[in-house]
């Protein structure tokens, strides 16, 4: 794996965002769900007994504890927490300074408050992956040190966690399917009952849901393939492998968020694929292309090797796919035929082969990333900061291996009188037949998610349904804004209901007509069964579904205290719902996401102009260094002149002083020749 700052960086600005989502859409819907006359009220799990805060505290690790100390009761405390962590994780969207280990830990134990006194409306799945996502990222975000480097050598330990809690989720996703022995699933036929059964459909679900029999089923061999086989390739040491995954991962992502509205499940599912990246890849994105360094004949014998062994397991996992599903091309239909070719004995056997063996490739993973931090360290230069490296090393290795371990174990009618009955349409899951269906994520409506897994059985399998009949009838107002907002499309909005009754419906999607023109309707229904009988308040069988689920507790009067926060929080309140919370969790993260934004070009642009003064001191620097040159250039050639001037005196005085030289030689020749002569003579 190599350099992973930046997904890691993409990570934790990810988890921001969905902090933010969650905290804000449960803070709307608090009043309803768990005030003091909700449906759940909060504070029947808070019960006031003599122990101490400490015990108090073991026994339900939740600061709403604290709330009487603040002058405050269960309600107030929830939406305190909520928007706490509301506001806190916008900060830390907008500011990268925040994305601190210490941030996080706070917004973890805000959020694990709020699940501890939630009830069955914050039992999803996807609240516990908040959870466990959210600690993981606790080890996973640096702790900012006046004395700290930006380098960390242990992060791709920590990041490895995100990966190893992506590789169980996708398993088991695919693995549940088939274990649960689902006829819709063997027979691969699930989508097409999918798209118009699920919770809250999009517009679009009814667009996939008129797609032929064949592509479903062929999609549902596609969702196999994704979920089982493909996780595997998580811990590949070919990076390619990874990416695959990667996108393969964030795919099928994508066609959920289009098709359903799961909130902010999906969105965090995509951030844990974060893990599946590194720098590399991020800056390819980013346009930013990294300068190519020339390859040994070793590496690029391996490079080779990868190719082949790459090509190879995609060659595997179509043979398989190919194989076990049965597919076969119809050329004259142009379609594609599929259907399950293993039993469920045989899966059984194949996950009991399997799951040794991928217990051992996450340890050998682990262990390669430890190993190889580990040597990192022993690569920093000076004494103490090798030492405060292999210190940090350690821990955290120990934190990961720690955790890698414990993985290894863990419609509603309503009447005014007896005859007349009026519907009362919730604001997002299907009842009026005409009404398009809406797009809400990342934000989720509670109570329209209990009704739909309420639906599943009986009454009495969900206790709080009678809560919620008894708060309808007694005209609450927070339990009533869970259902519409907007209290003109409430037919009770001046008086409660007289009598309530409820009664199960079976919806699918209308169909195009036979000229290819759209329905006017969405949906089709038909009435199946009484889901509840008529009651009315002081009904001697709704008042003894209350006494036999303990759901019946006079609330007592709301303290109206005059201090500053109470108040505080009820004109925050007043305010934040006015808004419908899908545009106000879009507005936040866009007020957020402008400001990152803002930051990043404030950053481009003092980093421009950071270069832009270097090259000028640069190039000052060269032209000085040219004009010494010239001058030094001129002064040698002044010198070259004066030098020649004075060999050109040297050389004229020398002969000159040949010339007399020679001349008084030659006066010596001739005297000496005289002196012969007149010698001659006087012989």
């Amino acid at each position: 794996m190599g350099e992973i700052r930046l997904p890691r960086h993409m990570f934790l600005w990810c988890l921001s965002a969905i902090y933010m989502f969650a905290f804000a859409s449960l803070y709307v819907q608090i009043p309803g769900l768990y005030g003091n006359e909700g449906v759940l009220p909060a504070r029947w799990q808070l019960r006031v007994s003599g122990k101490s805060v400490v015990e108090q505290l073991k026994d339900s690790p939740t600061l709403l504890w604290f709330g009487p100390r603040l002058g405050l009761d269960t309600q107030q405390c929830m939406e305190l927490l909520s928007l706490t962590g509301a506001l806190l994780s916008l900060m830390t969207l907008a500011l990268p300074v925040l994305r601190d280990c210490r941030v996080f830990l706070v917004l973890w134990i805000l959020y694990l408050s709020l699940y501890q006194v939630g009830q069955v409306f914050l039992y999803f799945q996807w609240d516990n992956l908040l959870l466990e996502t959210g600690f993981l990222a606790i080890l996973i975000a640096p702790m900012k040190m006046p004395w700290s480097t930006k380098e960390r050598l242990h992060d791709n330990v920590t990041f490895w966690l995100a990966r190893w809690l992506l590789f169980r989720l996708m398993f088991a996703s695919g693995v549940v399917k088939l274990t649960s022995r689902c006829p819709t699933w063997w027979g691969l036929t699930a989508l097409t009952y999918h798209y118009e059964t699920q919770c809250i459909p999009t517009p679009l679900a009814w667009f996939a849901h008129q797609l032929p029999v064949w592509f479903q089923k062929l999609s549902v061999v596609g969702t196999f393939v994704i979920e089982i086989a493909v996780p595997f390739m998580f811990f590949s040491p070919i990076r390619r492998h990874r990416l695959v995954a990667f996108y393969m991962q964030v795919l099928i992502q994508v066609f959920i968020i289009l098709s359903g509205n799961y909130n902010f499940f999906n969105i965090l599912t995509i951030t844990l694929c974060m893990s599946l990246l590194d720098d590399q890849h991020v800056n390819f994105w980013l346009r930013r292309y990294m300068p190519k360094t020339e390859s040994t004949s070793l590496q690029t014998l391996c490079s080779w090797l990868a190719v082949v062994l790459e090509i190879g397991t995609y060659a595997v996992l179509g043979y398989w796919s190919v194989r076990y599903f049965d597919l076969q091309v119809d050329w004259e239909n142009k379609s594609v035929s599929s259907r399950t070719a293993f039993t469920y004995f045989e899966f059984n056997g194949f996950l009991k082969t399997v799951t040794v063996p991928s217990i051992w490739i996450g340890v050998l993973s682990l262990t390669w990333e430890v190993i190889s931090a580990m040597f990192k360290c022993a690569c920093v230069r000076g004494v103490l900061w090798r030492l405060w490296n292999t210190i940090q090393w350690a821990v955290m290795a120990a934190a990961t291996v720690s955790m890698f371990a414990i993985s290894l174990v863990s419609k509603l009618p309503v009447s005014f009188e007896r005859i007349y009955w009026l519907e009362i349409e919730f604001m997002y899951k299907p009842g009026n037949v005409s009404a398009a269906p809406p797009v809400v994520a990342p934000h989720q409506p509670r109570l329209d998610w209990q009704m739909w897994f309420a639906a599943l059985g009986p009454h009495t399998q969900s206790p709080w349904f009678s809560s919620l009949l008894h708060r309808l009838l007694q005209g609450k107002r927070d339990v009533i804004r869970l259902i519409q907002t907007d209290e003109s499309q409430y037919p009770f909005s001046k008086q409660p209901p007289a009598y309530l009754r409820a009664h199960r419906y079976k919806y699918w999607f209308s169909k195009p007509k036979e000229d290819g023109s759209y329905p006017q309707r969405w949906w089709r229904r038909v009435y199946v069964e009484e889901f509840y009988p008529m009651v009315h308040l002081g009904d001697s069988y709704l008042e003894q579904m209350l006494d036999q689920h303990g759901l019946k507790d006079k609330a007592p009067p709301r303290r109206s205290s005059n201090a500053w926060l109470p108040q505080l929080l009820r004109h925050v309140g007043k305010h934040a719902r006015e808004m419908p919370t899908p545009l106000l969790l879009w507005t936040l993260f866009s007020s957020a996401a402008t400001v990152c934004l803002l930051n990043s070009l404030r950053s481009r642009a003092r980093h421009h102009q950071h270069e832009s003064l270097q090259n000028k001191h640069a190039d000052k620097q060269e032209t000085g260094w040219n004009v010494a040159e010239e001058e030094a250039k001129k002064h040698e050639e002044e010198d070259v002149k004066d030098d020649a001037e004075e060999d050109g005196k040297e050389q004229e005085e020398d002969a000159t002083s040949e010339e007399e030289q020679e001349g008084e030689i030659e006066e010596e020749v001739n005297t000496e020749e005289t002196d012969v002569d007149s010698l001659r003579k006087r012989k």
